[in-house]
């Protein structure tokens, strides 16, 4: 049965008001930006984040309203350090900070997908970061040792929304590179928005099944979005633009030039594509892969 769906559908259906959203979860590659987009244009509201490092992706959705909560261990602009829009929502306790350690958002997210209320970790201990945090919980070892431990509170997202290189259109995806905390994220979550810059047919997914590392009847949406995932990279498609970070951070230091941001890059175009077209091919094609990379083949025969 097919899943395709529109990305404005699939926002519209799958990310309601108030919704726990994880995204970002590859870490520094196969942001979903173009989601993120959509939830914007659909002026979705009350929002909790949850990513370990979501770089500027989370810092647009606060700068245009969306946001309520945020539950990460870094939130800014990876390559120029802070987000003005994340500073200012947390200095003016616009939105609630819910500190965490990269290690602690993946515990958590592992812990919602094995169906356990927590997970032990000696993460944090020493530090700050657990203190008057509801998702530490101190216990002790029930064994001889008797250590002090933290227990990790459980993680569900409402929905988690990861970009993969490629799909079917049951959901069954195919992705390589770093994946993060992107399969505990999918496997913990309520529902799952699959991005794919593009959609094969299922013999090619079944081709290499290792690969498929998300299984198509953990997914409810498959969207199609070549370039998705811009300005962070997909590996074997395009590299990181640079550029667009460096700009980013100088066209948002205040509110207002983020209104001019956003009504440009986000409400100023239908959809993704038009954001494409606006990139210009120019630009598009210098970030495309130039000397590719191929794993050796592998045979499944017997």
């Amino acid at each position: 049965m097919t899943k395709l769906l529109s990305m404005h559908d699939a926002v519209a259906r799958f990310v309601p008001d108030g919704a726990s959203v994880a995204m970002g979860l590859q870490m520094e590659q196969m942001i979903p930006f173009a989601a993120g987009h959509e939830i914007i244009r659909q002026k979705k509201h009350g929002l909790t984040l949850i990513g370990p490092i979501s770089d500027i992706l989370f810092d647009q959705l606060i700068g245009a309203g969306c946001v309520d909560q945020i539950m990460a261990a870094w939130v800014g602009n990876v390559m120029m350090g802070s987000a003005y829009n994340f500073r200012r929502a947390v200095e003016h306790d616009e939105v609630k900070m819910i500190n965490m350690t990269n290690f602690a958002v993946a515990l958590a997210l592992q812990a919602g997908a094995m169906g356990v209320p927590f997970l032990p970790t000696k993460t944090a201990l020493g530090s700050d970061t657990a203190k008057g945090n509801h998702f530490f919980y101190q216990i002790f070892s029930p064994f001889e040792s008797k250590e002090t431990l933290w227990a990790v509170r459980a993680l569900n997202p409402d929905v988690t929304i990861v970009h993969v290189q490629r799909a079917d259109a049951e959901g069954n995806a195919h992705c390589w590179g770093n994946f993060g905390v992107m399969i505990d994220g999918v496997r913990a979550a309520k529902r799952v928005i699959v991005v794919a810059e593009e959609i094969v047919e299922p013999e090619v997914i079944a081709s290499d099944p290792n690969r498929t590392v998300i299984p198509g009847f953990l997914v409810n949406a498959v969207v199609v979005c070549p370039h998705g995932a811009h300005p962070s990279p997909v590996q074997g498609y395009y590299s990181r633009d640079n550029a667009f970070f460096s700009e980013y951070h100088g066209q948002t230091k205040t509110p207002e030039a983020t209104d001019e941001w956003l009504q440009k890059w986000v409400f100023g175009v239908r959809d993704h594509a038009e954001y494409v077209n606006q990139l210009g091919t120019e630009r598009v094609e210098k970030l495309s892969v130039k000397q590719h990379a191929y794993a050796a083949p592998a045979d499944f025969g017997y």
